[in-house]
């Protein structure tokens, strides 16, 4: 301590489209996608926000700083695993009914045989009966085996090898088998055409080619087997040239249209992705708006609301977002009134209108608060006139920010016609001032002194007040240099204290704690000696006098800022002057300009501070509190002024 003075997506292996990480995306405001699920409603009694006023953390100027209780931290997330691509759900669906369609091939395969046997009293092939039962077991196999952790297609909807083997291989096996096996009386052209389908839609472009030569020269090959005469042979050798030709044709289109479906694909997840990209953007835009949006229906249940749309109805933040009615609280009554008399009017003012909700704070003896809002509503347009309106859009603004804006556009514009009045008064005023000096050296009569003191006293006071207002007028530089805020403040306090009369021991009416660490700041001194005694004077005027009556501290807070406190111990100031402290010409003394806290916040605004007061609670000693903070800056000595 320190004390002075007088005081203490990748592509995918195949080659293929690969689809994106798939976005997680918040159950509310996905562009105002209103079909998310919610299932509880929310709990209006159980407040999880500080509730509004309420600082987080509050400094004692009698002990260490007494904050609210942080939440506890959150565990650090677990290591992600590397997320398999997942491939098109399209072609999982289509590898799914080729499944289908195999086992039901071969069961068709199986019946026809057993009916030719039964019922025509045909001899059975044992050879074949064998070929298709294996097949339609390898195709229920693979129906009702266990989808493997790695899928069976790559993310590109490419069928992997091992399975298009256990699949199109199996099936051109049997086929094959079959066709040698029961000869010319089997239309192979007909049952190849599965395989080479599935070859041609699930499988590389070379490869399903692939497959249908392969398919073709079997077709050839089982023509001129089968062939007993020349002429016998050039018959079927045309026939299986013309299957040829058409499964070499069917392959074809069939891998153009697969082609097609998976430029579909990729159209359609970039459409959705940026669908989701706008959705997040619109979502964090309405989230930091300062107005409040709600969206409701005709029977006032509000289907979405942005975190200032809750606390202007004062209803509790949520972490995560939950419908709730408006019917829950009997002081939304004028909103839901407002939200009926819109639907049943289908219009409402362009401008706007004005209401109050009368809200209880927390704690059952705290007195209820009027809050005033102005709602505009806006209608969702439909082509069915006769469902009526569905949602209804809300925006609701806080009647007080308003006047507040305006407050202060008139105030900007009236400090800039200030600033050219009173550099218009400089000259009058000090001619003013000369010719009364130059009376007061012939009076001889007291009475005529005294009238040419009261001259004096109050040229001097309007040349004081035309220095405030020049001194706040707009386009003043904001150059300064970086100084040590702990030494520069208790050299302040050291000179205001002597100034003031104050002793220089612990009976001082001051108290100054600067702590230890170098703390720099780009404040002109000046300036903030200005700002400095105009907080003490204040501080001295209004407190008890007695030891450590005012304290003053300079300590370091969080991300990168500086805070100067100033305390008193005098009585607190009162709740209807407390919102006008800041405003110009206001004051409470009867011989006071009322620029004094106005200049005080111009100077730390143009360097980036603030100031602001905050008062303490009934158990403190010194419970009002001005505080100044200010941004820290990267101590290099050479710019440091001592």
């Amino acid at each position: 301590m320190r004390t002075t003075g007088s005081a203490p997506g990748r592509a995918d292996e195949d080659g293929g489209f690969a689809r994106s990480e798939p976005v997680r995306e918040e159950a509310w405001f996905a562009t105002l996608g209103f079909g998310a699920e919610r299932t509880q409603p929310m709990d209006l009694a159980r407040g999880e926000t500080v509730p509004p006023g309420a600082p987080p953390g509050t400094a004692s100027p009698d002990g260490p700083a007494r904050r609210a209780p942080a939440p506890p931290p959150e565990p650090p997330p677990a290591p992600r695993r590397h997320s398999r691509i997942e491939p098109p759900a399209s072609f999982q669906r289509i590898f799914r009914a080729f499944t289908i369609a195999r086992a039901l091939l071969g069961l068709l395969l199986l019946g026809i045989q057993g009916l030719v046997v039964v019922y025509l009293g045909g001899k059975p092939v044992w050879s074949s009966l064998l070929v298709c039962g294996a097949q339609v077991l390898a195709a229920l196999a693979m129906l009702a085996w266990p989808v493997p952790p790695a899928g069976y297609m790559a993310a590109s909807g490419h069928l992997r090898s091992r399975w298009a083997l256990a699949t199109i291989g199996v099936d051109l096996l049997a086929f094959t088998l079959l066709l040698f096996a029961a000869g010319p009386a089997v239309n192979a052209a007909a049952l190849y055409m599965l395989p080479v389908l599935m070859a041609a839609t699930l499988m590389p472009r070379r490869h399903a080619y692939g497959v249908a030569s392969g398919v073709v020269l079997l077709l050839l090959a089982a023509a001129w087997w089968g062939a007993l005469t020349e002429v016998e042979m050039a018959a079927a050798l045309m026939q299986a040239g013309i299957a040829g030709g058409g499964v070499l044709t069917i392959a074809m289109l069939a891998g153009q249209l697969s082609d097609r479906l998976a430029r579909q694909e990729v159209t359609a997840r970039s459409t959705l992705e940026l669908a989701r990209q706008q959705a997040r953007l619109n979502r964090l835009m309405i989230e930091e708006m300062q107005d409040g949006v709600m969206v409701a229906d005709r029977d006032g249940r509000v289907q979405a609301a942005n975190p200032a749309a809750l606390q202007l109805i004062g209803a509790p933040v949520a972490r995560r977002f939950l419908p709730f009615d408006l019917h829950h609280l009997p002081a939304w009554q004028p909103l839901r009134d407002a939200l009926a008399r819109g639907y049943a009017n289908g219009v409402w003012p362009e401008g706007g209108q004005e209401l109050s909700l009368r809200l209880a704070p927390p704690g059952a003896d705290a007195p209820s608060e009027e809050r005033p809002l102005r709602v505009r509503m806006r209608f969702t347009r439909r082509r069915d006139a006769r469902s009526g309106e569905a949602l209804c859009v809300l925006f609701l603004e806080d009647v007080r920010t308003l006047r507040q804006r305006a407050r202060q556009e008139k105030l900007a514009a009236m400090g800039r016609v200030s600033a050219g009045i009173a550099h218009e008064i400089r000259n009058p005023l000090a001619a003013i001032a000369q010719a009364n000096a130059l009376l007061a050296e012939d009076l001889t009569e007291p009475g005529q002194q005294r009238l040419s003191q009261m001259v004096a006293d109050n040229v001097e006071r309007l040349q004081r007040i035309v220095d405030d207002v020049a001194e706040v007028s707009p386009g003043g530089s904001s150059d300064a240099p970086v100084i040590e805020l702990g030494t520069e403040v208790a050299r302040l306090c050291a000179e205001w204290a002597r100034t003031a009369g104050l002793p220089a021991d612990d009976s001082s009416a001051l108290f100054v704690d600067t702590g230890d660490e170098p703390l720099p700041v780009r404040f002109d001194p000046e300036h903030l000696r200005r700002v400095l005694v105009n907080l003490l004077d204040n501080a001295l005027r209004h407190g008890s006098g007695q030891p450590h009556a005012v304290w003053v501290r300079v300590a370091a807070r969080a991300q990168g800022h500086v805070e100067l406190s100033v305390a008193s111990d005098g009585e607190v100031i009162a709740p209807d002057v407390e919102p006008h402290l800041f405003e110009p010409f206001f004051s409470t003394r009867s011989r006071g300009t009322g620029l004094g806290l106005y200049i005080c916040r111009e100077l730390c605004e143009r360097y980036g501070a603030s100031i602001d007061f905050r008062p303490r609670g009934p158990g403190a000693r010194h419970r009002n509190v001005f505080l100044v903070g200010m941004p820290r800056v990267a101590l290099q000595s050479p710019e440091v002024t001592p």
